[in-house]
C-alpha cells in the first residue's frame, strides 16, 4: 500500500536570535505559523529491508542525509519493523527556502510511514524522534500557530490566528541556515565589541570579564523579545468571532507592525543578498501589510487583509519577474485535516 501525506510549509513570525549555546546550536524565539503550500510524500512498504528516497529535483540528497531517510530508519527501529520502505518526494517547495520543507517532508514521512505499517508511535516517541532529527520538525507534529522556543524544537500550541492572506515569494537562491548564524554570530560579536568601546568612553563601569557581555545582554534581550511576543498575542485570536470585511486580519496585521517584529536574520542576509531586500520592498509596494523573510531566507512573504489583494498582488509580482504565489496561512484544524492526501 501507498500513503501519501501532503507536506505544508511554515514562516516564522518574527525570529529571536540569543546567545550562542554550548551545543553549538542558538537560543531563538519564534512564532511558527503552518501555510497552505505543501509538497506530496509518498510512503510505501514492502518485502526485504532498507530505505530508499526518489525525487527528481537534483538538489534533494537521496542518501542517508536527507530528513525522510533518518526519520524513517528512527521509526522503524522505534517500532521494531523490519521492512523495505520506498518514499517519494514530490517538490513543490523550495529547497534552503526557509519554509521547513526538509523538516516537514520528514514528518510527513513519520505519519504515512506509520499509516503504512498500521502501527503508531507515541506522542511522546514522535516528538523524541522529530527533535533528534532537525530543530524545525516538532512543530509540524503540531501544526497552526507555534511558540518556538530553545533552538526551535521546544514548541507550544497557541490558539490560532485567523486564516490571513499570503503571498509567498520563492526566489532561485538558496540561504545556508548555518552560514547566516555564523554571519550573525560576526556581527553580535561586532555589536558587543561596539558596546565595549562605547563601555570604555562613558562613566559606566566595564565589566571585566567576556561572559558578562554576551551571556546576559543575550538573554535578557530574549526576556524583553518574549514580552513583546506575549504582549502581541495575548488579544489575538481569542477575541470572538471575525469582524466583517476582514477588520480582524487588518488589526492583527497592524499590530505586527506596530510592535516591530522582527526577524534577526534580516540584517545579515539582506546585505549578502541585497536582491532579496529588493523583493521584500516590491512585496510592499505591491500592498502587503508586513513582508519578512521566512526563517534564514529566501523565501519572502507579504501579509494582506484581502485575498482579493493577495491575488492581485501576486500577479503584479510575477509580470515583475518574481516567482510568486498567493496562499493563506494555515489553522491547526484545517492542517490536520487537508494531511492525508489518498491511500492505495
Amino acid at each position: 500500500m501507498t500513503v501519501a501525506v501532503r507536506s505544508f510549509a511554515k514562516i516564522n513570525l518574527g525570529l529571536y536570535i540569543g546567545a550562542a549555546r554550548a551545543d553549538g546550536y542558538h537560543d531563538l524565539r519564534t512564532v511558527y505559523q503552518t501555510i497552505a503550500l505543501h509538497d506530496v510524500i509518498r510512503v510505501s512498504v514492502g518485502r526485504g529491508r532498507g530505505i530508499e528516497i526518489l525525487c527528481d529535483d537534483p538538489r534533494v540528497p537521496l542518501d542517508s542525509s536527507n530528513t525522510c531517510y533518518r526519520i524513517a530508519q528512527c521509526v522503524m527501529e522505534e517500532l521494531g519493523a523490519t521492512r523495505r520502505v520506498r518514499i517519494q518526494i514530490e517538490k513543490r517547495l523550495p529547497v534552503q527556502g526557509g519554509l521547513g520543507a526538509s523538516s516537514s517532508n520528514a514528518v510527513a514521512t513519520l505519519f504515512a510511514l506509520e499509516r503504512a505499517l498500521k502501527k503508531k508511535l507515541s506522542g511522546t516517541a514522535r516528538l523524541r524522534i522529530a527533535a533528534e532529527v532537525g530543530s524545525d520538525l516538532p512543530l509540524f507534529l503540531v501544526g497552526g500557530t507555534i511558540l518556538g522556543v530553545g533552538r526551535g524544537e521546544e514548541v507550544y500550541p497557541l490558539p490560532d490566528l485567523p486564516p490571513l492572506p499570503i503571498v509567498v515569494v520563492t526566489p532561485e537562491i538558496g540561504v545556508s541556515t548555518p552560514k547566516a548564524f555564523a554571519d550573525w554570530d560576526a556581527l553580535a560579536q561586532g555589536d558587543r565589541a561596539a558596546e565595549l568601546r562605547s563601555a570604555r568612553t562613558s562613566e559606566s563601569p566595564v565589566p571585566t570579564h567576556n561572559h558578562e557581555l554576551t551571556q546576559p545582554l543575550a538573554s535578557d534581550r530574549l526576556l524583553k523579545v518574549g514580552c513583546v511576543l506575549s504582549a502581541w498575542l495575548s488579544g489575538y485570536p481569542n477575541t470572538g468571532a471575525s469582524a466583517k470585511g476582514g477588520s480582524r486580519a487588518g488589526n492583527i496585521l497592524s499590530d505586527l507592525v506596530r510592535t516591530g517584529i522582527e526577524n534577526d536574520f534580516a540584517r545579515v542576509v539582506f546585505p549578502q543578498y541585497p536582491e532579496l531586500r529588493d523583493m521584500k520592498c516590491a512585496l510592499e509596494r505591491a500592498g502587503s501589510r508586513y513582508a519578512s523573510l521566512s526563517g534564514s531566507g529566501s523565501t519572502l512573504y507579504g501579509l494582506f487583509s484581502s485575498s482579493a489583494g493577495a491575488a492581485k498582488a501576486a500577479s503584479r509580482l510575477r509580470k515583475q519577474g518574481l516567482k510568486a504565489v498567493a496562499t493563506s496561512t494555515l489553522t491547526r484544524q484545517k492542517y490536520w485535516k487537508q494531511s492525508l492526501v489518498a491511500s492505495r
